[in-house]
């Protein structure tokens, strides 16, 4: 796909349940052929179990992500203009990410994909509520950036 970015940042609200399947998800895809990071709003609350346990199901291991905030990346010096794409993954996040294109000439697209936190009764379900924002994110990325690469 000749429009793939070479560096995508997702973001979400606290980055510990969609932006860290996504980059997860994203770098099962594509390896070393885009650079990805993800990143919330906040970073209060240690990456999801939940998320932890429908990523492995796809070979994706984010158990040891750490969250990080948009303003933990300014302060590690990570330059947020560095990246081609923000892909905003909430509305929270979507206006944060907004606010850097009054600086830097940053692409931002937001995809909406739904918070499974607090959904369903049973362990079951909860994880099968986790399992559609997954396959709705991994979905999303195929569609933007092309089918997956063979990753060595």
């Amino acid at each position: 796909m000749e429009s793939r970015p070479t560096s995508v940042l997702f973001a979400c609200d606290h980055n510990s349940v969609r932006s860290p399947m996504a980059e997860g998800i994203a770098k099962l895809y594509y390896g070393n052929t885009i650079f990805i990071q993800s990143v919330g709003v906040y970073h209060d609350l240690e990456v999801d179990g939940f998320s932890i346990a429908v990523c492995a199901e796809l070979g994706v291991d984010i158990s040891g992500h750490r969250a990080r905030s948009f303003d933990d990346m300014e302060d590690w010096g990570d330059q947020i203009d560095g990246y081609d794409l923000i892909v905003a993954l909430s509305p929270a996040s979507q206006r944060r990410a907004l606010e850097y294109t009054r600086y830097y000439a940053l692409e931002v697209e937001y995809w909406p994909v739904f918070d499974p936190t607090g959904l369903g009764q049973t362990r079951e379900d909860k994880l099968n509520a986790y399992r559609q924002a997954r396959d709705q994110i991994a979905a999303r990325i195929r569609a933007c950036f092309g089918p997956p690469q063979e990753v060595q």
